[in-house]
C-alpha cells in the first residue's frame, strides 16, 4: 500500500468540502469507423491494465483520518463497474459530443472502487465515435491522463517505455529519506524562509480580493463544455517569429478571449484585477508514463486591459518568463515534499480551511497539456481528435485545457452552467486572436525575394 501525497490528498479533500463539484480529468478520444465490440473493448483496456498497476487500486481513509490515505488494491475489482457506453441524438455533431460530455463533467467517480472509468460514445455523425476516458485528479494529473489513453491504444511498432516503478519503496529510497529526516533540523528552517520569500506573492494573488467580475463566484451542479481548434504549425510560426513559446501563445489567446467576454457581458477590462492560475509540470522524464501528480503552478496577471494583440502576448511572455526565474515550481515542488512529514490531520485541514475560504483573485484555470505527436490508433481505428476536459471549483467558473495532438491544438473549455451560457464566446474568441496573430507574423516576416535564374 502507497499513501497518497499531500496534494493528491487535498483534490479528496476538496470534492468532500463542495457538493458541487466533480474533480474528475478527462480526455476525450474521437476515432473513425465503426465503434467496439465490448470484447474488442476489454482487450485494449486488459492492455492497460497490465502496464498501469493504479488502476485496479482504490483510495482506503484510515481510522480517524489520523494518517493519509493509502492506495490499495480493489479486491472486488470488476472491469463492468468501469465501462459505459451512450448514444448521441441526431444529428450526432460536436454539439451534441459537447452536451454529454458536459454531463459526464459532473458525475462523481466510485470512491468505493478505483477512480476511473471509460464511456463509448456511439452515433457520432460522419461514421465516427468517441471514446470518453476520465479518471480522478488524485490519481492523475493531466500528463499522465494521456499516458492512459495512451496505454489503452495500439502498441507502438519496436515496443514502448513501461512506467519505471516509482511507487515501490527500494532501498535506496528508505535511505535517502532518513537522510532528510537527521537534516530536518537545519533544513527546514531555511527551506521555510526560502518557501515565505518566494510563494507570498502567490499566495497574496490569491488571496487578495479583485473587483468584482462575472467570471468569479458561486457555482452550480451543472456544466457547459465547448472546444475551440487551432492548427499547431500556426501557432508555432507566432511563437518563432515573436520569440515565445506555443504556451505564450496559447494564454495570449485565452486572454483575447476573455476580453471579448467580459466586454460582451457590459464589463470594462481592467488591470491588475484579473487572475490566471496555469499549473506547470514537474514531471521528470523518466517518469512520464506513470500515473501521478506531478504540477506546480504560477498565478499570473490577465492582461485583459491590452487592446493590441502583439502586446498582450509580449506580457504574457515577460510574465512566464520572471515566474522560472524567481523558481516557484521548484519551492513549491519542495513544499510538498516537506509537507509528507507532517501530520495528516493538519495538512487535511489546511487544505479544507483553503477550500471553503471564497477566494476571488483568481477568475480563471488554464494547463497546457502536451500530447501525442505520432497517429494513435484503437484496434486499427485512426484516432482523429483528442479533446481535453477539465472541472471547475474554487469559485472559478470556466477553466481552460489546452492539448496538442499531431499538428492540432484543442482549447477545451468548461464552465458552469447557470452563470456560462455564453461559453461559445470564449472559444470563438480563441480561433479569432490566433488567426489575428498569425495576420501579425506573417506581416512581421521580411519579404521572400526571388533571385533570377541565369
Amino acid at each position: 500500500m502507497t499513501e497518497l501525497g499531500p496534494l493528491d490528498t487535498g483534490f479528496l479533500e476538496m470534492e468532500d468540502t463542495d457538493r458541487r463539484v466533480s474533480l474528475g480529468i478527462g480526455t476525450v478520444a474521437i476515432l473513425e469507423g465503426p465503434p467496439p465490440t465490448r470484447a474488442e473493448l476489454y482487450g485494449w483496456l486488459d492492455r492497460g491494465l497490465r502496464q498501469q498497476p493504479r488502476l485496479r487500486q482504490r483510495v482506503r481513509r484510515r481510522a480517524f483520518d489520523l494518517r493519509a490515505p493509502v492506495w490499495e488494491v480493489d479486491a472486488g475489482f470488476d472491469l463492468n463497474r468501469h465501462v459505459r457506453w451512450s448514444a448521441l441524438p441526431a444529428p450526432g455533431g460536436d454539439t451534441e459530443l459537447e452536451q454529454l460530455i458536459a454531463t459526464e463533467l459532473t458525475e462523481r467517480l466510485d470512491r468505493d472502487h478505483p477512480l476511473w472509468e471509460v464511456v463509448v460514445v456511439d452515433r457520432l455523425a460522419e461514421d465516427r465515435w468517441a471514446l470518453i476516458v476520465r479518471a480522478h485528479h488524485t490519481m492523475l494529473d493531466g500528463i499522465s491522463e494521456i499516458t492512459l489513453l495512451e496505454n489503452f491504444c495500439d502498441p507502438v511498432t519496436g515496443g514502448s517505455r513501461l512506467p519505471g516503478p516509482r511507487h515501490s519503496r527500494t532501498g535506496s529510497d528508505i535511505v535517502r529519506q532518513l537522510k532528510e529526516v537527521t537534516r530536518l533540523p537545519v533544513a527546514f528552517p531555511r527551506s521555510v524562509v526560502r518557501t515565505v520569500r518566494v510563494l507570498a506573492p502567490i499566495l497574496y494573488a490569491v488571496i487578495a480580493p479583485a473587483s468584482d467580475s462575472s467570471l468569479n463566484g458561486p457555482l452550480g451542479r451543472r456544466r457547459r463544455y465547448t472546444v475551440a481548434r487551432t492548427s499547431l504549425p500556426r501557432v508555432r510560426e507566432i511563437a518563432e517569429v515573436f520569440g515565445v513559446t506555443v504556451n505564450d501563445v496559447a494564454v495570449a489567446a485565452i486572454a483575447a478571449a476573455y476580453r471579448r467576454l467580459l466586454l460582451s457581458r457590459g464589463e470594462q477590462p481592467t488591470p491588475t484585477d484579473l487572475r490566471i492560475l496555469i499549473p506547470i509540470s514537474t514531471c521528470e522524464r523518466d517518469s512520464e508514463q506513470v500515473l501521478d501528480n506531478q504540477v506546480s503552478a504560477m498565478v499570473a496577471h490577465l492582461p485583459v486591459e491590452i487592446e493590441h494583440p502583439v502586446e498582450r502576448l509580449v506580457a504574457v511572455h515577460e510574465q512566464v518568463r520572471q515566474h522560472r526565474a524567481r523558481g516557484e515550481a521548484d519551492t513549491e515542488k519542495a513544499l510538498l515534499g516537506w509537507s509528507r512529514w507532517l501530520p495528516f490531520g493538519f495538512v487535511a485541514e489546511v487544505f479544507r480551511l483553503a477550500v471553503s475560504f471564497p477566494q476571488r483573485g483568481v477568475v480563471t484555470f488554464a494547463t497546457d497539456i502536451p500530447g501525442p505527436g505520432r497517429r494513435l490508433t484503437l484496434g486499427g481505428r485512426k484516432v482523429l481528435e483528442l479533446w481535453p476536459c477539465i472541472p471547475i471549483a474554487l469559485r472559478v467558473r470556466t477553466t481552460v485545457a489546452i492539448l496538442s495532438y499531431r499538428d492540432r491544438l484543442t482549447f477545451g473549455i468548461t464552465g458552469d452552467y447557470d452563470t456560462t451560457p455564453d461559453i461559445r464566446t470564449i472559444a470563438s474568441g480563441i480561433a479569432t486572436e490566433i488567426a489575428v496573430l498569425v495576420a501579425h507574423a506573417r506581416d512581421r516576416r521580411p519579404p521572400t525575394v526571388h533571385r533570377p535564374v541565369g
